[in-house]
This record gives structure tokens, C-alpha cells and sequence, in this order.
């Protein structure tokens, strides 16, 4: 595939045009294939370093990995999961998305640190599937950033309006407000993506703990301020687990596959890490921690201290903290100045997702057109290994948080998400069968697992699972999309 740039030969991936040996009566791969420092991956390697500077040390990829995503997905969406599912569900299906995830950062990993390229896995899907493969989901995955920069932008003006006094100040200021602070940040680079996330990451994780041991009091008993008394496992017995049956377990899904979102951007960051094979494999470990803390934990303290009847839940979308589970966490137990501190801490992860978006967006957008996907200058980086053309693109599509002041902006905004929704789990899905791809073609290589530098947790079975995951996952969403929850399944919910 062209795109304003030098021809590429097409007909299917690298592991597929393997010479084949008639006497063995299969195919054979050619080690340059698989070979990190030859083909394709060498260009492309030796071009990076010239224009994408190495400057996330260490510590930068590992906040990027604990913390780097956590944002309204978690802080607030995960109220209307609440809500539609019931703790049980918002449970189970955050679990199983985290045990998805597990495996296919693992696998991530794994190829990241083999081939420190642009673009990571959207690379690695041209090589080992197929480059129209690899094109679309680079596309997918540049266009859910894109477009979900713009809703973080309005989130974060939703936020401050959780104070009675900003109220009063129209939310296309703080859009303005806070696009001009993404934009700052962008400007210096990655650099400056990588120190903005260190110090968020920081603060969101002192937040998350600061909820559990707070919320573990509360269900005790312990607040004198919160006449419940001892909570216990109240809330599950009344108004129930499970709220809504299997629809409202599967409705679950893409809140947590959005609250999860980001959670690749360490291996799309190893093109810029100074040492990838050093600091990758410390920051893919720690996924763990993060899924099953910051996650599950505190996500399961949520169940035990909010009803899911509550009537505030119904609004636990964009950036409605108000809304928030772990705002009416606190307000429930009567702690006067918690809901406005956890409310600060809602506002400056919406930026540090914001700044994720733009990151995320505009390095896919040049590791396409360095791959002559898209027009060349999309590629172009100056001096300081600022990507400057994808990056005023990134911030035009910011420029579409406006529209919430439009007649028809919110059904247009609705659209574009529903248009973004769904595409982490393909993201998800292709690393998965890349990896997959890559370990068979390394074993008919005759190449031994000791060879490679990091391996997978789960190793190939995992990408299994992870692939098969993502794919029930998909098919429920099908399911809700044509029987949404309240209405019957028919013809007229799919138009």
C-alpha cells in the first residue's frame, strides 16, 4: 500500500513471502524476517534515531505503565458500569478485561523489546499478518485518539464545574484553557510528555491508594461522620450483584475496555525510550500491579460502598465527577473535603489522558507516513524530534471539544465515540495474533525461546487467550448493540 510516497511491494506479510524449500513440502522462513537488525526494521530503526529522540528514561516508562491511562474511564465511567451492571459485573468484567490485557501487554512487551520500532504494534502487524492489516489498524488506532482527545478536553471542563463558582464561566474557556496546556506540554517534546506523565502518574497512584485505605474504613464503620455504621457486603444483597441480567453484564465491557485504554502506550513509547531493553521489560511487569490494584481492588471497594440504585449514577459520564462512584463515595459517608480533593485529582488525570491522546495520536500518524502510508509529511520531525505536522493535526481534532456548544453537539459528539468505542479491542487483538504469528514463525525458524530477550508471561498460549477474549468481548458488544439494554432485540435497534 502507497500513500504520496515511494512504492511498496505488496502481496501479504513478511512471514508469508518465506522462500519455500519443495523438499521439506513447507514453507521456510528467511531469518531476515525475524532478524531485529535487518529489512524493513533496520530502515526503520536507523531513521528513528535520527529524527525521534531517545529521552523516557526508566522511571518514565514504568509511570507510564502503572499510571499512564488512568483517567475518566475509571474515576467516572466506571459509574455508569456500576449502574448497568451491578458491582458483581463491574467486578468480573473488569477481571476478565485485565486478564486480556495481562497476556497482550506481556506479548507486547515481548516484540517491543525485539523490535524497538515506530509505531510498535501497529508495525508489528505489517510484518507478521499483513501490511493492509497493519495500515488499518494503525488508522483504528490513530483515530480513537484522536477523537477522544476532544472528549477528554470537554471532560476536564465538566470537571471544574463540580464548583458551584466556575459554574458560571462557559466550558469552551476551559477547553481553550486546556488545550493550550496539552499543547505546551507537546511542544517540548517527549520529553515533556514523559516528565507530565511521571508526576500525574504519581498523583493518581497516591489518589488510588488514598481511596482504598479510606474506602476500607468506610465499609468498616470507621467514619463518625457516615450513620451507615458497618457496610460489609450490604450493597450486594440489596439492590443486588447483578443488575439488569446478561445484558447488563455484557454492557459492562467497553467502559472497562475504555477505562483500560492506554494501557499499550509503553510499548509505543519504546521507540523513544533510551534503553528499551532494559526499561520495557521492568514497565510490562508492572501492568500487573496496576490491573489488580488500582483496578480490581479500588473498583471492588466502589461495589461495597455505593449502592448501584444510586440515582446520581445515572449521569457517571464525560467528566461529571459529580456523578463520580468515588466522589459519592465520600459524599455518602459525609467527608466534607474529600469529594473536592478526589475532584482535583479527576481533573489532573483527564489532562494527563488528554496528553496520552496526543501522544498516542501523533506518533502513529508519523510511523504510518514513515511506512509511505500516509502523505510524507505527516512524518516530518524537526530538530528537537517533535513530530510538528501530526501533532497540529492531533490538536485540530481537540479543536472539535467545540462543537458541545453547537445545537446538535452532543448527538455529533455521540457519534464520533461510538465511532472510536470498540477499536482498543482490535487494537488488543492484532498484538495478540502478531505475537502469535511471530512465535511460529520464530519455531520454524529452528530459533530457541532462550534467543529472545523477554518473553511473554503467558508465552503463545496467552496470546491465545488474549485473542479469544477479545473476540467473545466483541461479539457482546454486537449483542448489546442490537439489544441494547431496556428494549427487545429487533431489526430497528441496529438502524
Amino acid at each position: 500500500m502507497t500513500f504520496f510516497g515511494k512504492r511498496r511491494e505488496s502481496g501479504g506479510s513478511d512471514v508469508e513471502k518465506a522462500s519455500a524449500d519443495p523438499s521439506e513440502g513447507q514453507g521456510r522462513m528467511d531469518p531476515k524476517v525475524l532478524d531485529p537488525n535487518s529489512g524493513e526494521t533496520e530502515g526503520l530503526s536507523q531513521e528513528q534515531e535520527e529524527v525521534l529522540h531517545r529521552k523516557l528514561k526508566g522511571r518514565h516508562m514504568q509511570m507510564i505503565a502503572i499510571g499512564g491511562s488512568i483517567g475518566t474511564g475509571l474515576f467516572v465511567g466506571s459509574g455508569s458500569a456500576l449502574q448497568s451492571g451491578g458491582p458483581a459485573s463491574l467486578v468480573i468484567d473488569f477481571i476478565i478485561i485485565g486478564i486480556m490485557l495481562f497476556f497482550t501487554v506481556h506479548a507486547l512487551g515481548e516484540l517491543a523489546v525485539m523490535y524497538p520500532v515506530a509505531g510498535a504494534f501497529y508495525t508489528y502487524s505489517c510484518r507478521f499478518i499483513d501490511p493492509a492489516w497493519g495500515y488499518a489498524m494503525g488508522m483504528n488506532y490513530a483515530f480513537n485518539w484522536l477523537v477522544v482527545l476532544p472528549l477528554e478536553l470537554t471532560a476536564a471542563g465538566i470537571t471544574l464545574q463540580f464548583w458551584e463558582g466556575a459554574r458560571d464561566i462557559n466550558i469552551s474557556v476551559w477547553i481553550t484553557v486546556f488545550l493550550v496546556i496539552v499543547t505546551i506540554i507537546n511542544l517540548f517534546g517527549v520529553r515533556g510528555y514523559g516528565e507530565v506523565e511521571y508526576i500525574l502518574g504519581i498523583l493518581k497512584i497516591i489518589a488510588v491508594v488514598g481511596f482504598i485505605i479510606t474506602a476500607i474504613i468506610i465499609n468498616c464503620g470507621g467514619v463518625p461522620t457516615d450513620n451507615r455504621g458497618y457496610i460489609g457486603g450490604r450493597y450486594w444483597h440489596t439492590p443486588g450483584a447483578f443488575r439488569n441480567g446478561f445484558k447488563g453484564f455484557c454492557s459492562v465491557f467497553v467502559t472497562a475496555g475504555f477505562a483500560f485504554a492506554g494501557t499499550e502506550l509503553v510499548g509505543l513509547a519504546a521507540a523513544e525510550a533510551d534503553n528499551p531493553r532494559r526499561s520495557l521489560p521492568k514497565a510490562t511487569k508492572q501492568v500487573f500491579w496496576r490491573i489488580s490494584l488500582f483496578y480490581i481492588v479500588s473498583l471492588t471497594l466502589v461495589g461495597l460502598i455505593v449502592p448501584s440504585d444510586d440515582s446520581r449514577l445515572l449521569n457517571a459520564s464525560g467528566g461529571n465527577t459529580a456523578a463520580s462512584p468515588f466522589v459519592i463515595a465520600f459524599q455518602l459517608a459525609n467527608i466534607a473535603v474529600l469529594p473536592s480533593i478526589f475532584n482535583v485529582v479527576i481533573t489532573l488525570a483527564v489532562i494527563s489522558v488528554a496528553n496520552s491522546c496526543t501522544y498516542g495520536s501523533t506518533r502513529t500518524l508519523h510511523a504510518l507516513a514513515e511506512r509511505h502510508m500516509l502523505p510524507s509529511w505527516f512524518g516530518y520531525v524537526d530538530s528537537h524530534g517533535r513530530p510538528m505536522f501530526s501533532l497540529i493535526v492531533a490538536l485540530l481534532f481537540g479543536c472539535l471539544a467545540f462543537i458541545n456548544e453547537a445545537a446538535a453537539g452532543e448527538e455529533i459528539f455521540n457519534w464520533l465515540l461510538a465511532l472510536s468505542g470498540l477499536s482498543q479491542f482490535f487494537t488488543w487483538a492484532s498484538i495478540n495474533l502478531a505475537h502469535i504469528r511471530f512465535r511460529h514463525a520464530w519455531k520454524l525458524q529452528g530459533n530457541s525461546l532462550d534467543e529472545i530477550p523477554f518473553r511473554a508471561a503467558g508465552g503463545i498460549i496467552g496470546s491465545y487467550m488474549g485473542f479469544g477474549l477479545n473476540c467473545l468481548v466483541l461479539i457482546a458488544q454486537f449483542y448489546i448493540a442490537i439489544s441494547p439494554l431496556g428494549s427487545p432485540m429487533s431489526a430497528k435497534n441496529v438502524s
